[in-house]
């Protein structure tokens, strides 16, 4: 193990903590212990503004010191170069990872705040798209973001990147069922809209119906196979993005910004 002037370790890729970091790469030792990686200095930055989030930082030194002096009494690891590749998904590490602790809350807790505005992916199986709506949600003003059915896990690290840094600022909900959470959020007195290519109603006619105005959920399905009928059968409305040009559709991270933001209009 090497070390730096002051005596400080820096810390390779068969060092036991970089090792431990990096089983939290897989899904399963994320599950076990509750933690997972965030990569890069926005992600980070925007980890350490949540209070007990981040466990610890690995980092290159002499590199991202500005995040060194807001990371306060939490550790900070030096590690060299093969050590930060061990510990990213990416081509090219941005030299600097966090440890930071699970974030997701129970439904009910996002519920009790009483949401104007939250976004349900059911059965999203991209990372990239998951990252992208908790994004879009974050920009457009919502409350939280649901993931529910098998949606995949919002600690992957592309879906961490992805999000750039709103991971951090807004709720999670991780839910399994997703017609149990289409009751809860109607119970709630969220109006459920589904976001569906077939729907009966275009978003602008949504809009111009006052839809738009109430608390709403939007539901958001499958890249591939969009929602389910039963599924989008619980909605109270169906909507679709008009489409003014020659495209088959939109994909799905780019109809959630839509969709959000209309709302977020309509509601200001």
């Amino acid at each position: 193990m090497a070390s730096l002037p002051d005596g400080d370790p820096v810390l390779s890729a068969r060092s036991g903590r970089v090792r431990a970091a990096r089983k939290l790469a897989r899904r399963a030792p994320r599950a076990e212990r509750g933690l997972f990686l965030a990569e890069g200095p926005q992600a980070v930055r925007e980890a350490l503004t949540v209070p007990g989030c981040v466990r610890e930082v690995f980092a290159v030194p002499g590199r991202h010191d500005d995040l060194r002096d807001a990371a306060g009494e939490t550790p900070w690891r030096f590690a060299d170069d093969g050590a930060l590749a061990a510990l990213s998904d990416t081509v090219h590490p941005q030299g600097v990872v966090a440890v930071c602790a699970a974030l997701d809350v129970p439904l009910a807790e996002l519920l009790g705040t009483t949401p104007r505005l939250v976004a349900v992916c059911a059965e999203v199986r991209d990372p990239g798209n998951a990252g992208t709506v908790i994004r879009c949600a974050d920009a457009a003003g919502a409350a939280g973001v649901v993931l529910t059915g098998d949606s995949v896990d919002v600690y992957n690290g592309k879906a961490v990147r992805a999000s750039a840094g709103s991971l951090f600022h807004l709720p999670v909900v991780v839910e399994r069922d997703p017609a149990a959470t289409v009751a809860s959020l109607r119970g709630a007195g969220l109006v459920v809209l589904a976001a569906d290519g077939r729907g009966e109603t275009d978003l602008d006619e949504a809009a111009d119906e006052g839809l738009l105005d109430r608390r709403t959920a939007w539901l958001f399905g499958n890249e591939a196979r969009g929602l389910p009928d039963d599924l989008a059968g619980l909605a109270d409305h169906r909507i679709r993005v008009p489409i003014h040009g020659r495209a088959e559709s939109l994909n799905l991270a780019t109809a959630a910004a839509v969709c959000l933001y209309a709302t977020a209009r309509a509601r200001r």
